[in-house]
């Protein structure tokens, strides 16, 4: 016997919807700010031993901040799956939240 079912040609929602998962692999975008940086000393300071005013130094950072982002970006999206995962299936334990996720899931395969 084989059993029917609607199958997605693609996941141009990026794994979700209406904040529900589709069962697929999420995809995350990222997006971040380019590194600050001075190319000229032309920022007014003060030296705060001195007192005396000058100007900023050149400053450098970073040539590339992308294998940080990615260490910053991952561990965010953990924690906002972990904090949805949480408000979804609640409880004052672990193995409570295990029950739940686990009864939740059953249910939704019942319905299947």
């Amino acid at each position: 016997e084989t059993t029917q079912s609607f199958v997605r040609t693609g996941s141009l929602s990026g794994g979700t919807e209406g904040g529900m998962t589709t069962g697929e692999l999420l995809v995350v975008r990222a997006a971040m700010k380019p590194l600050a940086t001075l190319n000229k000393p032309t920022l007014p300071t003060v030296d705060v031993i001195t007192k005396e005013a000058g100007v900023s130094f050149k400053e450098r950072t970073d040539v590339t901040a992308v294998p940080a982002m990615g260490v910053v970006g991952e561990t965010m999206v953990a924690l906002v799956l972990a904090a949805e995962a949480q408000r979804k299936f609640g409880g004052d334990s672990v193995a409570e939240f295990v029950r739940n996720a686990i009864s939740a899931k059953e249910s939704t395969q019942q319905a299947l």
